[in-house]
This record gives structure tokens, sequence and C-alpha cells, in this order.
């Protein structure tokens, strides 16, 4: 199934709905929700999923875990995507929030094939062993840290959604209490109760996390001076902290080579 609109074949009695799709370069999908569980894998390019509790940068073949129901806004960067629609009472383990996960081979040869299925593919034989395995495939990844959390109040999340669009190394905890009419101790003690970090340490992820959708175009060096880092190093070193690999593996000639990444934590399968 290619480039065609999951409420067409959401009635059809198969746990799991295989559907690609291209998108043009910066194409937003806005806000939505499906009642099905899905996995949303880029083929190509770089994704940014936002809900109201955070954000989830998806780099070049890594997936998202999305549940159900939960409304949710993709920013798509150069993707050609595979989802699966997943009946949820398939998947009792499938996580609550969403989770970026790697895409070992055997998992991206999967989901290629899957692709090609006809909407009313048979549950037996190859068709319905491929579906079978692929969810214990899925239950099988581990979470990868691409992700930072969204206050839930509208001033604090305000101030977090600007940063991510235009991250400012200038910007302090003094500036951001100031916008909101907090003395500074006072705003640091409730972003630190919304977020369980504080403004500080959640900034540093942030520009991290915007470096990846920025590596696909430029160099190392370009993207540390671009996010305000003090030299290349300094910025690898933060980043191979943060996500467990260098940056290097986001450019363009690094990502060319497959992915690499490390999980953190067990697989989503409880």
């Amino acid at each position: 199934m290619r480039n065609i609109p999951l409420a067409d074949v959401d009635h059809l009695d198969r746990a799991v709905l295989p559907i690609g799709t291209d998108y043009p370069p910066g194409h937003v999908l806005d806000w939505h929700e499906h009642r099905r569980a899905q996995l949303l894998y880029g083929a190509t390019g770089v994704m940014v999923v936002d809900t109201a509790d955070g954000t989830w940068t998806v780099p070049p073949e890594r997936a998202v875990l999305i549940p159900p129901a939960t409304r949710h806004r993709v920013h798509m960067l150069g993707v050609t995507t595979r989802s699966l629609y997943v009946e949820p009472g398939a998947v009792p383990w499938w996580p609550a929030v969403c989770t970026v996960v790697d895409v070992p081979p055997l998992l991206r040869e999967l989901l290629l094939a899957s692709a090609e299925f006809a909407p009313d593919y048979s549950r037996s034989g190859r068709e319905g062993t491929i579906a079978e395995l692929l969810l214990h495939e899925i239950a099988a990844r581990a979470p990868l840290p691409f992700h930072v959390g969204i206050p839930a109040s509208a001033d604090l999340a305000a101030l977090c959604r600007a940063y991510l669009a235009t991250p400012d190394a200038g910007v302090t905890n003094t500036v951001w209490a100031a916008r909101t009419a907090m003395s500074e101790r006072a705003f640091t003690r409730r972003f630190r109760t919304e977020t369980g970090e504080s403004p500080a340490v959640w900034r540093s992820r942030a520009r991290l996390l915007a470096a990846v959708p920025l590596l696909r175009t430029a160099s190392v060096s370009e993207v540390a001076g671009r996010l305000g880092y003090a030299s290349p190093a300094a910025f690898t070193a933060a980043f191979t902290r943060a996500f467990g690999m260098p940056p290097s593996r986001f450019t363009a000639r690094g990502a060319a080579g497959g992915p690499s990444g490390r999980g953190g934590g067990g697989p989503c399968r409880p």
C-alpha cells in the first residue's frame, strides 16, 4: 500500500496495516490522531514529532512508536516513510508515550517488504508471517534518547517550543525567568517540577536535538558554530555523551553507512 490514506483501509480486518508514503521536503503533517498504534519509519530524511508532552527527533533509519489515540504533529524533512498501523489489542506492550527506536537490517527489510502488500493481504502464508514477525521485532527494540519533554503549563511550553524552533546558546535562566515575570529561583524550581530537569539541562539537550536535522546538509564544524559551541570538538563530545554516537554518523556521508545507534533501557515489551 503506497500513498493512500489510513481512513480508506482502517476498517479492514488486519492487525497490521503497512502503508508507505512519500512527502515533499518540509511537509508538515498537522495535528491529528488515529485509533491504531503507529510505527513511523523514516527510510530517508529526518522527522520531528510533537505531542502535548514532548518532542521526538527521529534521525534517518530510525523509527518512532506512537501510541494509539495520541494527538501529534510531524515535520517531514526530506522523508519517505514506511508506517505500520497496528490494532491496539494486538500490542498490549506498546509504549504509553512516543518512543524513538533503532531499525536494524531485518526490521528494515520486513518494513520494505510489507509496503508491497495489498490492502487485503492474506493473513496466512508469507504475508501473514511477515506481519507477525514485524511485531516480534518491534517488541525487541530499545528506546533511544532523542527526546525532550514539554512542560504542561502554557507559558513554559511556549518558551520551550520557541527555543526548539530557534536554539540560542545565549539564552539563560535569567532571561527565561524575566519572560515569565518570576524570580530566577522560583522559575527554576517550577521548571524542574514540570520537566524533571533544570532549564539549563533542558536547553542543552534541545540544542543537541536541533543539530540532528542540521547535520543532513551541513558539516559537524558548521553545525557546532551555528549552535554556539566553542569548538567542533566540544560539540562532538556533548553530542556523543547525549546520544551514544558522534554527530558525524548523522551527516550525509555518515548516514550512508547505515544505523549504528545504541539503545537505552530495555525492549518495548514489559
